[in-house]
């Protein structure tokens, strides 16, 4: 019997400093690495570009157009080496804040999708909206890897469901996830269960990728359709490679038919 034919992607986890260049080698030599180890779609953590522990008028300031340097960088680094590539930045908005923006570049450079963070993590003790704008609600932006159709989302994003409901809807089979999940008393337990449940609901795969510690929970990971955790990273700097297929999406779909049987839609507020 003929395997199903799959795609390689990778979650990359790296804790991004205030140096944007020095972070642009860390995603090269990351990105290389999981090209090595068989992956055509490498997914980085949000504030890849420029992240302290602290925002301020310091993140306002490293804020870039879509065709600023850091996005340059990227697009280098994606045509080099043949591979998609998605990270978070700090894009420039009006109002004295910035947007927590998610880019996707094609193995030839293009821009395919962006996505600007819709939930703002002002929640256990954090004002992200003090220095970031939300993006407006808009149709979700999809782009195709291999067979599989690609949505993005940020971090925060996680604790409303119906975000990624959204995109399945818009027809995601796989969803990326760059986070900067705060470590915190119980927050790994959240994360993980967050992670899995948007997998199992929407029969999906989702592919987070966090920073790694002192200020995030590590823990980057792949989870199936049936939400089984193909791989993890624990705490370090690392690469982790797990392969997609769209007919396990099929098959799943067909054992668990939730989104057939569903009795509600989704719509913005």
């Amino acid at each position: 019997m003929a395997l199903d034919p799959t795609v390689g992607i990778a979650v990359a986890q790296f804790a991004p400093d205030d140096d944007q260049d020095a972070n642009l080698v860390r995603i090269r030599d990351l990105a290389t690495l999981a090209v090595e180890r068989g992956a055509s779609l490498v997914v980085f953590p949000e504030y890849s570009s420029f992240f302290t522990l602290q925002l301020g008028e310091h993140t306002v300031a490293a804020a870039q157009p879509l065709d600023g340097d850091f996005v340059s960088g990227l697009e280098v680094i994606a045509k080099v080496l043949g591979v998609h590539i998605v990270a978070g930045m700090l894009e420039i908005a009006p109002e004295g804040r910035a947007y927590n923006t998610l880019v996707a570049l094609d193995p030839h450079g293009a821009l395919v999708a962006t996505y600007r963070k819709l939930h703002l993590y002002d929640a256990f003790g954090q004002r992200e909206s003090d220095w970031i704008a939300p993006g407006e609600i808009a149709e979700p932006q999809t782009f195709a890897v291999g067979d599989l159709a690609v949505g993005l989302q940020t971090c925060y994003d996680l604790r409303f469901p119906e975000v990624t409901r959204r995109l399945v809807d818009a027809g995601a089979d796989l969803v990326l996830v760059p986070s900067e999940w705060v470590r915190g008393p119980l927050k790994e337990q959240h994360w993980r269960t967050l992670v899995t449940a948007r997998a199992l609901e929407n029969t999906i795969y989702v592919a987070a990728a966090d920073q790694a510690p002192p200020v995030g929970a590590g823990n980057s990971m792949i989870v199936d359709p049936m939400g089984v955790e193909l791989v993890t990273i624990g705490e370090e700097t690392d690469v982790a490679v797990a392969r997609f297929s769209a007919a396990r999406v099929a098959r799943v779909r067909v054992t668990n038919p939730a989104l057939a049987l569903r009795r509600f839609g989704v719509s913005p507020l």
